[in-house]
Parts: C-alpha cells; structure tokens; sequence
C-alpha cells in the first residue's frame, strides 16, 4: 500500500474519532454506526456471510447495513465493524449489486489501518505508555492479534518519535485528554 493510501487511511481514523466525539477508549463502534444511521447485523440473523467471511457492508434502499460474523469473538466483532466503517468512510465503492464493497488489496488493507487506527489512537497509547499487545489488547479491547500488530507500528513510531506532527492527531489528544488523565491517575 502506498504512504498516500496510508495516510488517508490514518487521517480518515483521526476526523471519525474527532468528528463522533470520541474521548474514551475502549471505542464503541456501535454508537459510530448508530450515529451515522448504519444498521448493524448479526450474521446469526441473517445468515448472508460466506463461510470464510467476518463482515461485509450492503446497500439496500440507501440504507448501510454491515453484517458481521458474531460467532466470532467480541473484540473480533469490533475490529470487523471498524474494518467496514473504514470501506464507508473512506468511500470504497460497491460492487454494481450493492451487495459488498469491490475492494482490491490497498482497499483491504486501508480498511484494516483504519480500523487499527480508530481502536488503538497510537497518540493515545503514546500517552499512557500502552505499548506491548496485552495492554493494548486490554485497554482497546481488541484481540491479542490485533494488539501485536498494533504494538509494532507504535515501537516504530516510538523510534522515529512520530507524534503531534498532523492537526488532527493534536486533537484527537486534545479530545482525549480527560481519559488519559482518569488513566494516569489510577494506582
């Protein structure tokens, strides 16, 4: 993926968190989806997933609806959830049907940095000094998987010490600040 689908990726994380108000982690993705009028499915309802598939997003009627594989775990639920939101807010485009969306791998993998980026604000962890995958995986409520890949980008931005340096991300700290404080307070 090229730094440009990168950084939209990452940036289009920032101005959800900012735009939802967004303060506190773990993130609720379900009150994004509320917010935003998108309907969230059970897969155990609807039974519309293949067998190999953790989520897709349909169009019906101008109505949003992001079906996800709920046998699977919470946090895996969660990160499928953001990972479509990422498709939506990013603007991926559906396939002529309305049934998915007609991703490539740099669409995959946008959806996948911003999901990571929405859960797991690297500012935020920056801040609280969560950088190994359990204290991510606890703090964000994501699976262990998740959180490892989570812990390498943030030790790569704790090397080369990039943080604050795009507006949004300020404000996401900004936004953030009373959580980090309540966090950094506690025994």
């Amino acid at each position: 993926m090229n730094y440009g689908k990168y950084k939209q990726a990452r940036n289009a994380s920032w101005q959800c968190l900012i735009d939802y108000n967004i303060g506190s982690l773990p993130v609720k993705v379900s009150r994004i989806a509320n917010q935003t009028d998108i309907v969230l499915l059970k897969n155990s309802a609807v039974n519309l997933l293949s067998e190999n598939e953790s989520g897709t997003t349909l169009m019906q009627n101008d109505k949003l609806y992001i079906i996800y594989a709920d046998e699977q775990s919470p946090q895996r639920c969660r990160f499928t959830i953001a990972h479509e939101l990422g498709h939506i807010f990013l603007g991926h485009l559906f396939k002529e049907n309305g049934n998915g969306f007609a991703t490539t791998d740099d669409a995959e993998h946008s959806a996948n940095v911003f999901a990571r980026d929405l859960l797991a604000p690297a500012c935020v962890l920056h801040e609280l000094h969560a950088t190994n995958a359990a204290a991510i995986a606890n703090l964000c409520d994501i699976s262990l998987e998740a959180a490892t890949y989570r812990a390498e980008r943030m030790a790569e931005l704790e090397r080369r010490k990039a943080f604050y340096l795009h507006p949004l991300e300020r404000q996401v700290k900004k936004q953030f600040a009373d959580f980090i404080k309540q966090k950094e307070n506690l025994p």
